[in-house]
């Protein structure tokens, strides 16, 4: 092997994580993406560029189509766990076509980067835009897909479930956390970035200063929330604490520092475990907020604006989630045509 890919992750001493793979451009890329991305996405990165370069077993320089195309293959047909990703069954034996497709974007993003550069002895990125058919080579065009996504309708919690979720949280710090998904719509990284001068109290919203993809945006939010937050802020945050981050570490030697990501998931596991839930996870409580806003009548476009979504195709799905939506709007649309197809008719 020419060189030997690892996932490495240090912490600096301002709590900044620097993750490495290894290779001096691959590591170079990383920090360009640290610059610009979440740190959630620069250890996607990282972890989806060591399991590439483990698989190819080549240099940079050296990738080709042909090894993109047998990674994919590879991938696909995996009957085992690769990382901290499990295979599941959906069309395929291997892993599934969304873990499959993001690993396949860290790689093009790489070789995006290296290209650019100049100075990589890479000229062309080797990740196929598509597969051409007979209409793109005419039209130029991308072709179809790679891989043949599959568009599931997210989980959603139930009254009862939500109920459950929130009596087992411990603490008002988790409970206005779990709300501010619940009642806002906000990700987690959105609900752990937020800052105390972001909590618009007279305005009720929420000011979301680094949304996905760099985007701002100000975010109405229940009374309920502030007053959950309100009492954690009064009697749990400590009051010596030096970040101006909302929601901190109570306990232990990082006590009044920012809460991180696994602390964070750390704790909704436990409330998961306590309530006797399976699901329940962040970004479920954002798809419930959602999709009880669309049931109780909030116009789809408004709900675009809130959820902090660039296009409206991805706020659709939230018409399929309430199980009452599509039977209501047929039955009005098929009540309409017997009322024309009825109309002259003697009774």
């Amino acid at each position: 092997m020419q060189w030997s890919p690892v996932f490495e992750c240090s912490i600096g001493p301002d709590g900044e994580k620097t993750y490495r793979v290894g290779h001096e451009l691959v590591d170079e890329f990383l920090e360009f993406a640290s610059v610009r991305c979440r740190p959630s996405t620069v250890r996607a990165y990282a972890h989806d560029l060591k399991v590439f370069f483990t698989f190819v077993d080549k240099q940079p320089a050296e990738v080709t189509p042909k090894d993109v195309l047998a990674f994919i293959v590879g991938q696909q047909r995996s009957g085992r766990s690769v990382g901290n990703v499990v295979p599941i069954s959906d069309a395929t034996s291997g892993l599934s076509a969304a873990t499959v497709k993001r690993r396949l974007a860290a790689v093009s993003s790489l070789f995006g980067y290296l290209v650019l550069r100049g100075d990589a002895g890479v000229t062309a990125n080797p990740v196929p835009r598509g597969m051409p058919t007979r209409r793109s080579r005419h039209r130029g065009q991308r072709g179809v897909p790679l891989i043949k996504g599959v568009r599931r309708l997210p989980r959603i919690l139930t009254a009862d479930e939500v109920e459950l979720l929130l009596s087992s949280f411990r603490t008002d710090r988790d409970r206005a956390m779990a709300q501010a998904m619940l009642l806002g719509g906000l990700r987690r990284g959105e609900v752990l970035g937020l800052r105390l001068e972001d909590l618009r109290v007279g305005e009720r919203q929420l000011f979301i200063a680094e949304g996905k993809g760099g985007h701002q945006r100000q975010v109405p939010i229940s009374p309920t929330f502030f007053s959950v937050v309100a009492d954690y802020l009064n009697a749990e945050r400590p009051a010596d604490a030096e970040t101006d981050q909302v929601f901190v570490v109570l306990k232990g030697p990082r006590r009044g520092q920012p809460l991180s990501v696994d602390g964070l998931d750390e704790v909704f596991s436990a409330a998961r475990a306590r309530a006797g839930l399976t699901h329940g996870t962040c970004h479920e409580l954002r798809h419930t907020c959602f999709t009880r806003l669309k049931e109780a009548g909030m116009a789809i476009e408004a709900i675009q604006a809130m959820a902090g979504h660039r296009s409206i195709a991805s706020t659709r799905i939230y018409l399929h989630l309430g199980g009452d939506w599509l039977a209501n709007e047929y039955r009005r649309a098929a009540e309409a045509i017997d009322a024309q197809a009825n109309v002259g008719v003697a009774s």
